[in-house]
């Protein structure tokens, strides 16, 4: 199995913030923006909105002379013992604040020896998870999730996941083409989220985007109820747009 080699802008970000968090822990008395800006080559503009959020991800931070210095999440991260717990802690206050944000359960997804697996995720009262009421992991073809992780492996690698699962009707909307699944799952670009409608389960919408960087296969994922269908799109880009804060805690 081989990765679709398409880059995302989740990547880019996790990348470019990955660049300006290494430049920032070379300077331990604490360095301008400006010379980031210099080190980087990064824009001002860009470099602002990736300081903003290594900032709220608490990976750098802001003395009183307006310099950045490494902060307290990466200092715990860098720590060998205890490094996959504080990982996985990290995470999960990201998830939980992406879920207030965008008003919607979110997941990390991953596909791990040819199966899809929901690693973690933040639900609460007012925003349920989905009811898994049909394991994942056979109904990779009707979820976001499994759309998502299908996506970014190459064609032989979509083909041994369905031979190996059968594409199941759970609902009226739920393709059990394997001809015309493939056909949507190559043209889709690997910029906009991959939707839900009601595919999986009746009364509830999904949409996931691609969190991958290297060999590992992931993604992020919302829920909404089907009342809430209206706000998808929107939480869809807002979930999109803070992919790149999920990627970097995988990534460090």
């Amino acid at each position: 199995m081989a990765l679709q080699h398409q880059p995302t802008a989740p990547l880019h970000s996790a990348q470019d913030a990955l660049r300006v968090l290494e430049t920032v822990a070379r300077y331990t008395a604490g360095v301008t923006d400006i010379q980031l800006a210099r080190d980087t080559g990064l824009d001002r503009e860009r470099l602002a909105v990736l300081l903003r959020m290594l900032r709220r991800e608490s990976y750098v931070e802001q003395t009183t002379d307006g310099s950045y210095v490494t902060g307290e999440a990466l200092d715990r991260l860098g720590a060998a013992r205890g490094r996959e717990e504080a990982v996985r802690e990290k995470l999960q206050r990201t998830l939980d604040r992406l879920r207030d944000s965008v008003g919607a359960a979110v997941y990390i997804s991953r596909y791990v020896d040819g199966e899809v697996s929901v690693t973690q995720y933040a639900d609460g009262p007012a925003t349920p998870k989905v009811n898994e009421w049909v394991d994942f992991r056979v109904s990779a073809h009707a979820t976001a999730v499994g759309k998502s992780l299908l996506t970014q492996l190459d064609h032989a690698g979509r083909r041994d996941h369905l031979a190996r699962h059968k594409m199941a009707r759970l609902t009226s909307r739920t393709i059990t083409s394997d001809k015309l699944l493939l056909s949507r799952l190559e043209s889709q670009p690997p910029t906009v989220p991959v939707l839900d409608l009601q595919e999986y389960a009746v009364g509830t919408v999904c949409a996931a985007v691609p969190i991958t960087a290297g060999s590992a296969v992931g993604c992020l994922a919302l829920s909404l109820p089907v009342e809430h269908a209206h706000r998808l799109r929107r939480a869809a880009d807002e979930l999109n747009r803070n992919a790149a804060g999920v990627l970097l805690s995988l990534a460090i």
